[in-house]
């Protein structure tokens, strides 16, 4: 097989900038033909429901049915998922699971709990936190499944308290996915329905006779699906609008060269438009990375793909130093973000942009993926410069409490009184001061 014609630039070369922005050169602009597609479908699904939704599921997914009830599954069916899927994958997915429950309860107790304080004058201010009623889960279904998918989002939800955690899965021509199925009994789903596409989301969004609108709706899907999804935002809430896959590895040299072409394969695998990049000071390690990759990649089955993707879209770039290196990662906020080194503890804290971290040379992103415990759903596309992993805190919503007493009422009363009058706000004005002359004046 031929050499992988990734590319290789240097900080130090004057061309770098250029081809650095041509390598990071992604459009998350949907195609035209999608947008109006789906928005298409959103448009029928609102007006006709199930019947809209039936016709869509026969249309792409080969899969006729005479009623949505024909396409419910519900914990009898994950139940007997389990039961038929392999002695080993039952273990995987449930060590898996309590992994992702552990992680994701100590995150309850640390951001997920109501609280509230009383000031000097007993005036109470605090914060109450609740569930969301229903959720909705898309698993991609078709080419490829993701179990691991269905835990990251269900698992949390079940940690944040969601009493009805909805799931929705394309099964063309009707062949249902096992594995999948047996997740969501590991993970509580409550019930689930063999629909995909724009129509699941628009029927999750929107509601039909046979399927409760959800409040959220998270997990990953193709083009169609993150269109639609960004169409009802607002409607219903959304984990995020996820573009290709990425994976940035932080290298000292001190790591197999075997072991970080194939963590950068593990991205590439997903998708040809999915981004692995090496960052490394060492020209001879970097050299060694490449020659891993020639001779690693006839070893795969998605060689194709994985060849693609690097070809496209990846770089080894030789930097000037791993200060520059952690530099030039803050700049790409990578969705993963690996530091293999031997000692990842003093670069760690140069890092302020990245989805998830993975700390030193025995911690590769698969690992991340499937049973370390933190969340794989990952900001992506350099959005994790503001935005953050699903985790429990998307599944809950905050209330401010605010309980006024008769002293704080005074002060604040006051206060509230000279900030509305400037704002030519006289009603508001005049409620804070009624309180004042409840007090002073008796009334």
């Amino acid at each position: 097989m031929n050499a992988v014609a990734v590319r290789q630039l240097d900080t130090a070369r004057p061309d770098f900038e250029v081809e650095f922005r041509r390598v990071r050169h992604w459009s998350a602009e949907t195609d035209e033909a999608i947008e109006q597609r789906v928005a298409a479908i959103l448009a029928d699904v609102q007006a006709r429901g199930d019947a809209a939704v039936l016709e869509y599921t026969a249309r792409f997914d080969g899969l006729q049915a005479a009623s949505m009830a024909e396409l419910a599954l519900g914990p009898e069916d994950f139940a007997a998922a389990f039961a038929v899927v392999t002695p080993a994958q039952r273990e995987a997915l449930q060590q898996a699971a309590r992994r992702i429950r552990v992680y994701h309860e100590r995150q309850l107790e640390a951001c997920g709990r109501s609280w509230s304080y009383r000031d000097e004058d007993g005036t109470l201010l605090g914060q109450k936190v609740t569930p969301l009623d229903r959720v909705g889960i898309y698993v991609p279904g078709g080419k490829a499944a993701y179990p691991s998918s269905l835990l990251m989002s269900a698992v949390p939800a079940a940690v944040a308290g969601v009493p009805e955690i909805v799931m929705v899965v394309p099964t063309p021509k009707g062949e249902r996915n096992p594995l999948v199925l047996a997740a969501a009994h590991v993970a509580g789903v409550t019930r689930g329905v063999t629909i995909g596409g724009a129509q699941a989301v628009a029927a999750l969004a929107y509601g039909t006779a046979s399927l409760p609108a959800v409040d959220k709706i998270t997990g990953p899907g193709n083009a169609y699906v993150a269109s639609a999804k960004k169409r009802v935002f607002g409607t219903v809430g959304i984990d995020m609008i996820a573009g290709p896959s990425e994976i940035l590895v932080l290298a000292d040299g001190s790591t197999p060269a075997d072991w970080v072409a194939m963590d950068l394969f593990s991205q590439a695998e997903h998708d040809e438009l999915a981004q692995s990049i090496l960052l490394c000071p060492d020209a001879a390690y970097i050299d060694a990375v490449r020659a891993a990759i020639d001779r690693l990649l006839p070893t795969l089955p998605r060689a194709a793909i994985i060849r693609a993707s690097l070809e496209g879209r990846g770089a080894l770039i030789r930097t000037r130093s791993m200060e520059e290196a952690c530099e030039i990662s803050n700049r790409i906020a990578p969705e993963h973000l690996e530091i293999s080194s031997g000692e990842p503890g003093r670069w760690e804290p140069l890092l302020r942009h990245a989805g998830a971290i993975f700390l030193g040379a025995y911690t590769s992103e698969s690992l991340g993926d499937y049973c370390a415990g933190p969340n794989h759903v990952l900001p992506t596309a350099g959005t994790a410069r503001f935005s953050s992993p699903l985790g429990v805190y998307d599944f809950q919503k905050r209330s401010s409490l605010i309980e006024v007493s008769a002293a704080g009422a005074q002060t604040l009363g006051r206060i509230a009184a000279e900030l509305a009058h400037g704002e030519g706000l006289q009603a508001h004005a005049r409620a804070a001061e009624l309180r004042l002359e409840t007090r002073e004046g008796g009334r």
